[in-house]
């Protein structure tokens, strides 16, 4: 029914983005991404999306000038802003350019989903029926509510979420926070009662299953495609958690 358009010169930005939420439920039917500000502009063009998420910055271009550019053109979209600078002059330009919100990165789902669902009941005239929204606000691994875990735990969860495919380490995050850190390891573990190592291994694990319950791709893409290019290190991890190998989990569906 709705149509997405998600601008970031961040590859790994951009899968988290689609990933963040499940489009499809909120009756996205298509999304598209773009890399580039010149992208931006043409697929917006052929797509007219009903909803354009733009990064603050797009290489040397800024995405409030992408959107001010494509009201000029008169397009019937709805935008938000999403940045990593919280400098207050990039929210006063987004709210120049009419974007409905400015979000920070990475993006809190539970924020973002507020802001979809208030845009698709105002903005696009739908309703929000059928949409299981429990779902959206319960971690998968943890099985608590997001509102239940502090601001911190909630940007290292999304960080894990956008990012699991990639080397991804408690070090590389604590650089992010420009914290130490065991210290973050020790806030994390004593909030979720598992490791940074453990949550990501598992989030890995739900990944994988999902994609060998519903795809017929190959173990070892698979395997490289949650973050295991070791494909004997994955079977060992994968076992361990579902007590099966992936062959078998897939021969019983």
């Amino acid at each position: 029914m709705y149509k997405l358009l998600i601008v970031d010169d961040e590859p790994q930005i951009l899968e988290g983005m689609k990933r963040t939420l499940d489009w499809a439920k909120y009756g996205f039917s298509r999304i598209e991404t773009s890399e580039t500000y010149e992208g931006a502009i043409s697929k917006a063009v052929e797509l007219l999306p009903d909803l354009a998420i733009f990064d603050v910055c797009i290489g040397k271009h800024r995405g409030y000038d992408a959107i001010h550019k494509l009201k000029e053109l008169r397009l019937p979209s709805n935008y938000i802003i999403m940045s990593g600078y919280g400098e207050f002059q990039y929210a006063l330009e987004a709210i120049r350019c009419g974007a409905k919100d400015y979000l920070l990165k990475p993006v809190e789902r539970s924020k973002l989903q507020q802001l979809v669902e208030k845009i698709i009941v105002e903005d696009l005239h739908g309703t929000l029926e059928g949409v299981d929204r429990g779902d959206q606000d319960t971690d998968p691994v943890l099985g608590v509510r997001y509102d239940s875990l502090s601001k911190l735990t909630n940007r290292i969860l999304l960080i894990v979420k956008a990012e699991y495919a990639q080397n991804l380490s408690l070090k590389s995050v604590a650089e992010r926070f420009r914290m130490n850190g065991t210290y973050l390891g020790q806030l994390f573990l004593k909030e979720t009662q598992k490791k940074f190592s453990e949550y990501l291994m598992a989030y890995r694990m739900l990944r994988a299953r999902e994609r060998i319950q519903s795809t017929d791709e190959k173990i070892m893409y698979i395997a490289s495609s949650v973050g295991y290019p070791n494909l004997n290190y994955f079977y060992s991890h994968f076992h361990a958690y579902f007590g099966k190998s992936p062959s078998d989990l897939r021969r019983k569906e």
